[in-house]
C-alpha cells in the first residue's frame, strides 16, 4: 500500500481528548501533568516498592507438580490449579498496584467542594492544552502536490517538447502529459512525433478564444480550469468540448497510467555503479517534464544541459536524454519508489528493487553486520528520506516521515529517537517519537527499553507536563535507570582480563549495597530536579523513602506537607500561583 504524505493519523497512542465530562469523571485514571501540577497514573501502573524489585525476573509463586493420575483426573486438577494460579496472580497484582482512586479520595477528603471543583476545572483545561500541544506538534510545511507542481510546469514551460499554434499564438506544452490526459491530443500529436514540432490547432467548438484555450490546457495539466469564466458554466459548451476532446479521467488515474506505460518517455535514468554491483544493467524510463516539475535538483540538471548544448545533441539524434546518477548518493534500489512518488504523490516501498547492498548505504551494511536478512520498513524510509532531501522532493520526504512515524512501537522507538535527534534526522518525526515516549512511558520504563533511553530523551520526557505516569513511578524508574548506568560504568572500568568471565560485573551481577551512592547521585543529578517529588502519592511512599534514605532525592514538600495535612485554602493559593506561572 502506498502512503500519502498527508495521511499521518492524529495520534500515536490513546490520550485524553476534549470531552470535559469524561475528563471530570476519570481524573484519577488517566494521568498527565497540568498547571495544577499533579500527575495521577493509570490504574494499571504497578507501584510496588522500589526496594522490592530487582533487575532479574521475579521468582514464581509456586511450582506445579503432577503425579501419576488418570487423564481425566489430571485434566480436572490442572484446570483447577490453573484457575487457582490466575486468582493468586490477580491478587498479587492488585496488591502491588496503586489504588489511585483511593489516593485521590484521601487527598481530597478534607477539601472544600469548591476547591475540588477548581482542581477538576484545571485538569479539564490542561486536557485541552494537551490536545492543542499535540496538534501543534503535528504541524509541518505543506508539501507541493502533483497538481500544484504540474500547474507550475504549465506556467513556467519547463522542458517543453511541442508547440501548439492557436489563433496565431504559440502554446509550448508537453507531449506526454497531453497524450496521457486527452484522446484528442494523443491522436493529433502522434502525427508529429519530432521534437519541437509546431502543431496547428483547428477547434470546431464555437466561441473558443485564447484565454479559454489556455484554461483548457491548464485543466488537462491540473484537473482544474484555473479561471473563473462564465462560459465554463454553460453546459452546452462543456458537452461540445467533451465530444471533441473526449472526457479525461481524474488526474491521479492518468498520471498513474503514464507511470505504468511510460508513453513518449524522453529520458533514461542510469547508475554509475551498475556493473560493480552485479545488477542487471537496466535503465529506468522517465519524462523530463515530470522530473523537472517535481524536483528542483533534476530541473537544474536539465536546464544546465540545455545551457551547455548537450540537449541539442539529443534532440538532433532523436534519442532520450541519459541522466547518470551516482549510486553512492541515490541507490538504484530506490529509483522506482522515487519515480512512482513523482507521478502519484504516494510512497510505496514495494517498489524497492531487490538488489545487492547499495554503495554507501550505511543502513544496509549495519543490517548485515547485525545479522538481519533485510532492512525494516522504517529503516528504508529513513534512508529514502535523506535522498528526498537531496532531490528537494518534499512530497517524498513527508511520505517517508509518515512511514517512520507509523512504525513507532515499543521495539523501534529508541532507534527512531536516535535517528530523528541527529542533525540529518527529521525534527517532525522527533516530535512524534517524543509524544509516543510520553504517552507510553509506563510501558516503556517497565521493559528493558528503559535501559536504552539516553539521558537527553529521558530528561525531555520527565520535563513534559503531559507525561503519562505517576510521580512515584517516575522517581522509581529514574533511579533504576541511574543504577543501570552506574553498573555499565563499573563494567567498562573493570580490567579486560575479567571481561566475559564468571567474575565480571555482567556475569556475577551487582547488589545495591555495592553501588557508589556519590557516583549514583552524580548520574541522577540532571534528572531528579524535574521529578515533582512534592506530588508523590501516597505521602509515605516506600519509593520516596528509599530514595531519600539513599540521599538521591531531597524532600521538597508542598505548603502544609504532602497530601496528609494539605490545607485547602493554602492549596487554593498554591494553585492560583501555579496558574500565573503557566
Amino acid at each position: 500500500m502506498g502512503v500519502n504524505a498527508s495521511s499521518y493519523p492524529h495520534s500515536c497512542s490513546p490520550r485524553i481528548g476534549g470531552n470535559s465530562q469524561a475528563q471530570q469523571t476519570f481524573i484519577g485514571s488517566k494521568e498527565f501533568r497540568g498547571y495544577a501540577d499533579f500527575r495521577f497514573p493509570s490504574a494499571s501502573l504497578g507501584t510496588s516498592s522500589y526496594s522490592q524489585q530487582g533487575y532479574g525476573c521475579e521468582p514464581k509463586l509456586y511450582s506445579l507438580e503432577h503425579g501419576h493420575d488418570k487423564p481425566q483426573d489430571k485434566k480436572k486438577k490442572s484446570s483447577g490449579l490453573a484457575t487457582l494460579k490466575r486468582k493468586f496472580i490477580k491478587r498479587r497484582k492488585s496488591s502491588r498496584s496503586a489504588d489511585h482512586a483511593k489516593q485521590m479520595r484521601e487527598l481530597l477528603s478534607g477539601w472544600d467542594v469548591r476547591d475540588a471543583n477548581a482542581l477538576v476545572e484545571e485538569y479539564e483545561g490542561t486536557a485541552a492544552l494537551k490536545e492543542l500541544n499535540f496538534q501543534a506538534s503535528l504541524a509541518r510545511p505543506e508539501a507541493p502536490s502533483l497538481q500544484r507542481d504540474l500547474a507550475a510546469l504549465y506556467q513556467y514551460k519547463y522542458c517543453t517538447d511541442v508547440d501548439l499554434i492557436f489563433q496565431d499564438t504559440c502554446f509550448p506544452v508537453h507531449r506526454a502529459i497531453l497524450a496521457a490526459r486527452c484522446p484528442f491530443f494523443k491522436t493529433l500529436l502522434s502525427s508529429s512525433p519530432e521534437y519541437g514540432a509546431e502543431v496547428l490547432m483547428d477547434i470546431n467548438t464555437a466561441g473558443i478564444d485564447m484565454p479559454m484555450f489556455s484554461a483548457l490546457l491548464h485543466y488537462l495539466y491540473t484537473g482544474e480550469f484555473g479561471v473563473e469564466d462564465s462560459r465554463f458554466q454553460n453546459v452546452d459548451i462543456l458537452v461540445q468540448l467533451s465530444e471533441e476532446f473526449g472526457t479525461p479521467n481524474s488526474l491521479d488515474v492518468d498520471m498513474r497510467g503514464l507511470f505504468d506505460y511510460m508513453c513518449y518517455y524522453d529520458s533514461l535514468l542510469s547508475f554509475s555503479s551498475d556493473s560493480e554491483l552485479g545488477c542487471p544493467e537496466e535503465e529506468l524510463r522517465a519524462h523530463k517534464a515530470v522530473l523537472s516539475a517535481r524536483s528542483p535538483f533534476f530541473r537544474n540538471l536539465l536546464q544546465r544541459r540545455i545551457r551547455t548544448g548537450e540537449e541539442i545533441t539529443d534532440r538532433t539524434l532523436q534519442t532520450p536524454t541519459r541522466i547518470i546518477l551516482d549510486e553512492s548518493i541515490i541507490p538504484k534500489k530506490y529509483a522506482r519508489v522515487i519515480l512512482h512518488c513523482m507521478y502519484t504523490d504516494a510512497v510505496d516501498l514495494s517498489y524497492v528493487l531487490p538488489c545487492s547492498p547499495s554503495v554507501g548505504s550505511l543502513s544496509e551494511v549495519q543490517a548485515l553486520v547485525a545479522g538481519k536478512s533485510s532492512m525494516t520498513r522504517a529503516e528504508e524510509a529513513m534512508e529514502l528520506y535523506h535522498i528526498a532531501l537531496f532531490l528537494e522532493f518534499n512530497m517524498l520526504a513527508q511520505g517517508c516521515e509518515d512511514i517512520v512515524v507509523e512504525s513507532i512501537s515499543l521495539d523501534s522507538v529508541i532507534t527512531i529517537l536516535k535517528w530523528s535527534s541527529q542533525p540529518y534526522g527529521s525534527k517532525w518525526v522527533h516530535r512524534q517519537a517524543l509524544h509516543f515516549l510520553c504517552e507510553e512511558f509506563s510501558h516503556i520504563v517497565s521493559s528493558d527499553v528503559l535501559y536504552e533511553l539516553s539521558k537527553e530523551h529521558l530528561l525531555t520526557a520527565i520535563q513534559s507536563d503531559y507525561l503519562q505516569a505517576s510521580e512515584q513511578d517516575i522517581l522509581k524508574y529514574v533511579v533504576k535507570w541511574g543504577e543501570h548506568q552506574l553498573i555499565k560504568r563499573m563494567a567498562d572500568r573493570e580490567p579486560n582480563l575479567l571481561s566475559g568471565t564468571a567474575h565480571s560485573v555482567n556475569k556475577r551481577g551487582v547488589k545495591r549495597r555495592d553501588l557508589d551512592l556519590e557516583e549514583l547521585k552524580d548520574i541522577l543529578s540532571p534528572l531528579l530536579p524535574y521529578v515533582r517529588i512534592e506530588h508523590i502519592l501516597p505521602p509515605h511512599s516506600e519509593v520516596l523513602s528509599d530514595a531519600t534514605a539513599a540521599s538521591c532525592a531531597r524532600p521538597i514538600l508542598l505548603p502544609g506537607g504532602v497530601g496528609k495535612s494539605l490545607n485547602p485554602r493554602r492549596a487554593r493559593r498554591w494553585r492560583a500561583s501555579a496558574v500565573t506561572l503557566i
